[in-house]
């Protein structure tokens, strides 16, 4: 009896392949099963080889596994590029006209004509739903679980197009089931109360949750989905979200909003956020409260626009001309996402600054399950020092020095319209007043503010995986969405008798020191888990906490992510060497 499935579907892009993923990941969730996917997707529209796995399981999980248990390949190409992937003992439901069962590379290979089948039943456009209806067979669960969602994707089309897809389920189970093989036992887990999101959805609905009302942004993968979201649902709430006509207005247009009192966003990727570049140091400058997303993907230039890469970290640090404060945060589950936006906007009012929030395509446009959430779980709005009227009134200042010199760097603000806050802002150097000015002295002394905002900025700067935090041997390191398989990878480790732990990065700056610094420290060996080549994330932790003589690191950079056997594979070269 299994209590997880692993299920495949490949195909040419444009075929459908992303839908009926979705419907089997929802149907699954929707029968209380925890589920964690992938797409493998080109950057084209139609044509070329993509595929859609899920993993469900009764236990929470983050990562969608090494192998498949059942492969669906409607083509030659998916069978080639898939079956070196598969559970030994496993199934694969081959699209071919020479329907046969036979045994081959360790699997049992079904071939099934699913256009055939579903031409018959009236649409050959169907034959995605009865390979489906196929390996739910095999499965060991029951097509008429897919009615519910069935009927709700499609009956505002008419119950004739409801029908036919039930119909193409029921056909492709029955023609699976006369052949007698011997299906999979999957246990159902209990029922539960949870969603299943991208990483973009999920931050998109905290953004909203936590206040924000208007978000400007270009279309780019993989961050487009967020601007889709808010386009849909911010109006609900009274927000605004804009397509703007490019990557600078983007920003521009959420740094004005910012500067009227709104909380506002933008979101991008990679060649985005370059462009946005002297933007931000324009909200630096002007000590603008502003959130931005950047989903990372493979680089530099286009790159690769629809595969995944860590490798914005640096960029999303230091890029700009000349010093501004700024925050950057990275989330590491599709769950966090949508707590860590209230953090980003209290964060960017709190400071006056920009506020990064690093993502990346592997959580941006992947889904899992997220518990039924609970908005206790949304911090508080907090709007720092935005003064109201009768503040202001009691101050009399006919110039309201929006700059004021301050202990904390954080000086009180206002926003247009406001009586008695009346003052200059650009992006020129200024005086407390806004008045542009070159004076070195007071020059020395805003920089000093401005940079001086941050000194008391605290928060606990990473997370302990699995199990009391405690030193260990050997510490692994990692941020963003390879949490997932190094949760797996310290379990398994663990388990063998190894002393391992996991520390994932949350804050990448300003950065905390506190706690990791101890782990680190004790710790004999420091390995580093990271998507890019130059090992960006190691040289953060080697310069801020002064461990270059002890950190290894694993990285990985050809556009797709790790998986479990790979990360142990070059843990273990890596013990040999230490040897």
């Amino acid at each position: 009896m299994k209590k997880e499935i692993t299920f495949k579907i490949g195909g040419q892009q444009g075929e459908g392949i992303d839908s009926t993923g979705e419907v089997l990941a929802v149907t699954l969730m929707q029968q209380g099963f925890e589920i964690a996917s992938y797409k493998h997707f080109s950057s084209r529209i139609k044509g070329g080889h993509t595929y859609y796995h899920i993993r469900a399981s009764h236990d929470k999980i983050h990562y969608w596994g090494d192998t498949t248990d059942i492969l669906v390949a409607l083509d030659q190409e998916s069978y080639d590029h898939n079956i070196s992937s598969m559970t030994p003992g496993g199934f694969v439901l081959m699209e071919s006209s020479d329907e046969k069962v036979e045994q081959k590379d360790g699997c049992t290979v079904i071939h099934v004509n699913f256009s055939k089948i579903a031409q018959e039943l009236g649409n050959k456009i169907i034959r995605n739903m009865v390979a489906l209806g196929s390996a739910v067979y095999l499965m060991g669960l029951h097509y008429e679980m897919f009615k519910p969602l069935v009927e709700k994707k499609f009956l505002r089309k008419g119950q004739a197009l409801v029908d036919l897809n039930i119909n193409a389920l029921k056909a492709g189970y029955e023609h699976i089931q006369k052949l007698n093989v011997q299906p999979f036992e999957v246990v159902r887990p209990e029922p539960k109360n949870h969603a299943l999101l991208t990483g973009n959805e999920a931050f998109a609905f905290g953004a909203i949750a936590a206040g924000c009302r208007f978000l400007s942004a270009y279309p780019i993968t993989p961050a487009s989905e967020i601007m889709e979201y808010m386009k849909a649902n911010l109006p609900k709430v009274g927000g605004v979200a804009v397509q703007a006509e490019d990557e600078l207005a983007g920003i521009l247009m959420a740094i004005g909003a910012g500067y009227a009192g709104v909380r506002s966003m933008t979101s991008t990727s990679g060649p985005g956020f370059s462009l946005k570049t002297e933007a931000i140091g324009l909200a630096g400058m002007s000590e603008t409260p502003v959130v931005i997303v950047n989903s990372q993907r493979g680089g530099p230039g286009t790159g690769l626009p629809t595969k995944y890469e860590q490798g914005d970290l640096n960029t999303m640090i230091y890029a700009g001309h000349g010093d501004i404060p700024r925050i950057v945060i990275a989330p590491s589950t599709v769950e966090e996402c949508i707590e860590i936006a209230s953090v980003a906007f209290n964060l960017a009012e709190r400071f006056q600054c920009p506020v990064i929030v690093a993502l990346d395509l592997v959580l941006s446009v992947n889904k899992q399950t997220c518990d039924d959430f609970n908005l206790a779980k949304i911090e508080p709005i907090d709007r720092g020092k935005l003064l109201s009227e009768e503040e202001l009134a009691k101050l009399q200042e006919f110039n309201f020095k929006r700059y004021r010199l301050i202990e904390d760097g954080i000086s009180p603000r206002s926003i247009p319209g406001q009586p008695g806050g009346v003052h200059t802002a650009n992006s020129n150097e200024h005086s407390e007043t806004g008045h542009i000015t070159e004076i070195p002295e007071i020059r020395a002394a805003m920089m000093d503010k401005r940079m001086g905002k941050l000194k008391n900025f605290k928060m606990k700067g990473y997370e302990f995986v699995g199990g009391e935090e405690k030193p260990v041997r050997t510490l692994f390191v990692g941020f963003g969405s390879t949490r997932g398989v190094l949760e797996e990878v310290v379990r398994d480790l663990k388990a063998e008798g190894e002393d391992v732990g996991l520390a994932i990065i949350k804050v990448l700056h300003p950065f905390q020191k506190e706690g990791l610094e101890e782990l680190v420290n004790q710790a004999e060996r420091v390995v580093v888990v990271e998507n890019n080549w130059s090992g960006q994330m190691a040289g953060l932790l080697a310069k801020e906490l002064q461990i270059a003589h002890k950190i290894e690191t694993i990285r990985k950079f050809d556009g797709t992510p790790f998986t479990k056997a790979e990360v142990l594979n070059q843990y273990q070269q890596l013990a040999k060497e230490v040897v």
